[in-house]
């Protein structure tokens, strides 16, 4: 056991380091704290004390005097039925979890399912207790990316508000995508191409209808509104929408819908219908989960890499937290469409 050890009774501190490395104490908390405002020499001798004594830096401490809680929330604006029913979601924590594992951050999950939630959320960030904040499936009219501005807070979203976003986001090729999946279903003989929506008011979902607007239009195809149905993502608003273009539009020949999810539910009504995929009725899907791969038939759908979204998410999130950047940068991740059985 080292001298200065035995003088302070018990775990050294940062005032020992300094004086084994020779240093004041102000310099030696610039060297753990990875200020380069110091000489290589200095960080050597002070590098070398931390060895010798078994210096661990107190986090807690540490955090205060940074005005810094370690802490970083992931706010989902969902209920949580539809939070353990969507994949997506799960997918985005698991990418967020990956790029922190090696940080001292620790991530809070927050469900904001209504206006009593969202009053509890706005409280706990005006008051500062986490570093920053994570978004996704944000809707035009929330409120808290606003909140989030106007406290200066860093954040990221996963998805824009819109395409004059103004926070850091990190989206996938919603439109790409759409336009992909269909000219593929042009390309196999489709002509009836319907749509399952997502959600009006988030701009990916409206990107994923135009995206499928376009395509139509290329393929030198009439558009016909009929063939076009709203859903909110969800197993049951994709079925009430198929339910709903059947009726419409009875001889629809495919259908291109704007998550896995909805698929799910529109293949559940075709087969009621007696409609047999894809022979009679070709679909397809986006996000490419792990619904898509066990689905019987197995559906064709659009991957989007949500797990590498959620991973730049955080890595975007914890430069800002750090003031490595003043950017606040839109990155758009590409997706690819993967073939099987239903179309």
């Amino acid at each position: 056991m080292t001298a200065a050890r035995v003088r302070s009774g018990g775990r050294p501190t940062l005032e020992e380091v300094a004086a084994r490395a020779g240093v004041g104490r102000g310099t030696a908390s610039r060297v753990i704290n990875g200020s380069p405002r110091v000489s290589a020499q200095t960080r050597e001798a002070v590098e070398a004390a931390v060895a010798e004594l078994g210096y661990v830096p107190n986090r807690a401490a540490r955090a205060l005097a940074g005005n810094r809680t370690d802490a970083i929330a992931l706010v989902v604006p969902e209920s949580e039925t539809r939070f353990f029913a969507e994949p997506y979601f799960s997918d985005i924590v698991r990418g967020v979890g990956a790029a922190l594992a090696d940080t001292e951050m620790q991530l809070l999950l927050t469900l904001v399912g209504n206006d009593r939630e969202r009053r509890r959320l706005a409280q706990y960030l005006t008051a500062h207790r986490v570093d920053g904040v994570l978004m996704v499936s944000v809707h035009a009219d929330d409120p808290l990316p606003d909140l989030l501005e106007q406290l200066g807070m860093p954040a990221v979203m996963g998805g824009r508000r819109s395409a004059s976003e103004t926070l850091a986001a990190v989206d996938s090729d919603n439109f790409g995508g759409a336009r992909a999946a269909v000219g593929h279903l042009v390309t196999r003989g489709r002509r009836a191409i319907a749509t399952i929506t997502g959600p009006g008011d988030v701009h990916g979902a409206q990107r994923r209808l135009d995206g499928y607007r376009a395509a139509i239009h290329e393929a030198g195809l009439e558009p016909d509104e009929r063939l076009i149905g709203p859903a909110d993502f969800s197993e049951e608003g994709g079925a009430r929408a198929m339910r709903e273009l059947l009726a419409r539009r009875p001889d629809v020949d495919a259908v291109f819908a704007a998550s896995d999810v909805m698929a799910a539910g529109a293949r559940q009504v075709l087969r009621e219908a007696g409609r047999r995929i894809p022979d009679d009725v070709a679909l397809i899907g986006f996000d490419d989960s792990a619904v898509a791969r066990h689905m019987d038939p197995a559906l064709t759908s659009v991957r989007q890499p949500i797990e590498e979204m959620g991973r730049t998410m955080a890595r975007v999130l914890l430069k800002e937290i750090a003031s490595e950047t003043q950017e606040r940068p839109q990155i758009v991740l590409p997706t690819e469409l993967v073939v099987r059985d239903s179309s």
